[in-house]
């Protein structure tokens, strides 16, 4: 065992996640429970042999079939978290983190909440000083997020809020604003007042019509450096002598609209 396999942090421990991987198909994120097995179609493993183990070693099941237990990254748990709404693609949530300047310590309000998934990953990276303050008025929505949430141990960085953002927000000199809701044009003159001077809003929305108007409102409200994206992300296939991109793609998901907050002209 080498010396960072040593670290306890990288040491798979009763009570802690893996995922188990058994091809690019089948892949399935479980919590390790001493006395407990793990079950697929290829059989099934023992927990106490994975116990003490470094995350990466590859198993045998008990139909002699080989999987691999690794440490689950954020993209791991979100992409098992229940939702009841359209969540925000990891190509869509990089450049949200990126062109937000969203970063540890950073202070950020999120509307509306959906399932939680951009709230947990805007979440991981504002840690252990920064915190995201999610608006979200549907009921059942914030019943899905607070759950999902929970299970991924993220509530020390989050408050969640079933509250209208339309009715405007509780908190002031904000560094972040993160919108993405039906309307987001209605939510501009709140944001303005929430954000730091030179702060950054990042807008998801779906269609052309709401770019228009989300611009027009931006303008209306003194932002600046206003730039808009789609982003559209190709998989490969990998498969020896047959290289080639996926015949299925996720294609548009939605608009990127970011701004930054502008003061008042100096006066000479």
């Amino acid at each position: 065992m080498t010396s960072s396999d040593k670290n306890t942090d990288n040491i798979i421990s009763d009570g802690s996640y893996v995922l188990v991987v058994l091809n690019e198909h089948k892949r399935w994120v479980t919590k390790v429970e001493s006395g407990k097995q793990f079950h697929c179609h290829k059989g099934f493993i023992e927990f106490d042999e994975v116990i003490g183990k470094p995350y990466g070693i590859r198993i045998f099941t008990s139909k002699s079939t080989a999987v691999s237990i690794y440490k689950p990254l954020q993209i791991d748990f979100l992409s098992k978290i229940s939702h009841s709404s359209q969540i925000i693609y990891p190509k869509d949530a990089g450049l949200i983190l990126l062109y937000g300047d969203i970063k540890p310590g950073s202070r950020v309000i999120e509307t509306g909440t959906g399932s939680g998934g951009l709230t947990s990953i805007l979440a991981s990276y504002v840690r252990p000083n920064g915190h995201i303050y999610s608006y979200e008025n549907r009921e059942q929505a914030f019943k899905t997020s607070t759950n999902n949430i929970k299970k991924l141990g993220l509530n020390d960085a989050i408050t969640l809020k079933l509250q209208d953002a339309i009715e405007g927000f509780d908190e002031e000199d904000v560094d972040a604003i993160v919108l993405d809701l039906a309307s987001p044009e209605e939510i501009i003159p709140h944001a303005y007042s929430s954000l730091r001077s030179s702060g950054t809003v990042s807008i998801f929305i779906p269609t052309y019509n709401q770019i228009e108007r989300t611009y027009h409102e931006l303008k209306e409200y003194d932002f600046g450096d206003i730039i808009c994206f789609e982003t559209i992300k190709r998989e490969l296939q990998l498969k020896t002598n047959a290289i080639r991109p996926q015949t299925r793609i996720i294609g548009h998901t939605g608009f990127l609209i970011f701004a930054r907050k502008r003061t008042k002209m100096v006066q000479k």
